[in-house]
């Protein structure tokens, strides 16, 4: 999973951050530093909190069709999903 950083919509909130400081990191301003953020599947939930409070939608989540499709096919259980 990648989140696609939109430098020029961060206002500072610091939401992200304070979801997950160890993913989202921020300069000394408070805005997220620019570059987009590879995430480890263990930060994945943590990653997609923080991406999803940002009230400016400066953070986009990104999966490839082959992740969602493992996710989909290798994460069901009988009677539903994990």
């Amino acid at each position: 999973m990648r989140i696609i950083v939109h430098n020029a919509k961060c206002q500072g909130h610091a939401r992200c951050w304070s979801q997950a400081p160890h993913i989202f990191k921020l300069d000394e301003d408070g805005y997220i530093l620019p570059g987009d953020i590879e995430v480890a599947e263990r930060d994945e939930l943590l990653a997609s909190r923080g991406a999803r409070s940002c009230p400016d939608h400066a953070l986009e989540i990104d999966r490839s069709p082959d992740e969602l499709l493992d996710r989909f096919l290798f994460n069901q259980e009988p009677g539903g999903f994990k």
